[in-house]
């Protein structure tokens, strides 16, 4: 009598454990896929742009980095979005296609490749105070 006391008392443990498993997930396995109503369409922020040292390597959607295109990375949006970024600083604008995955140093919105870079006139500074606005997003 005493073992099945003993085995009932861990089924409600058991139990609380597998349903607040079920609910939550490791983030690397969780969906980063948005909606159209997922998405903000302006951000603003700071950009960084990258170059040489990426050139060649493959982006996070599987193209090869291109430091010529008119491409860039950001956290979250879906790759091949489309946004026209706007320098906040001198009133340049570009539009760029998400291919990759980034920034990684906090407090940046958004990376731009070398040739987005040089069109916004942040090459002196490195960075720039930006204006993301989506034109487009995949079609699902």
């Amino acid at each position: 009598m005493r073992l099945v006391r003993s085995a009932l008392a861990v089924v409600p443990v058991a139990f609380a454990i597998t349903v607040s498993a079920c609910g939550t997930g490791s983030p690397r396995f969780t969906s980063t896929s948005s909606t159209s109503s997922d998405i903000e369409s302006e951000l603003e922020g700071i950009a960084s742009y990258y170059a040489e040292e990426f050139d060649g390597r493959q982006t996070a959607n599987g193209e090869t980095y291109d430091m010529n295109a008119l491409t860039c990375a950001h956290r979250t949006l879906p790759f091949n979005t489309r946004l026209k970024v706007t320098n906040l600083e001198n009133g340049s604008t570009v539009i760029l296609r998400v291919n990759d995955r980034g920034p990684f140093k906090a407090g940046r919105i958004v990376d731009v490749s070398l040739s987005a870079a040089k069109q916004l006139g942040m090459i002196p500074t490195g960075t720039a105070r930006v204006r993301l606005t989506v034109l487009s997003t995949p079609s699902r």
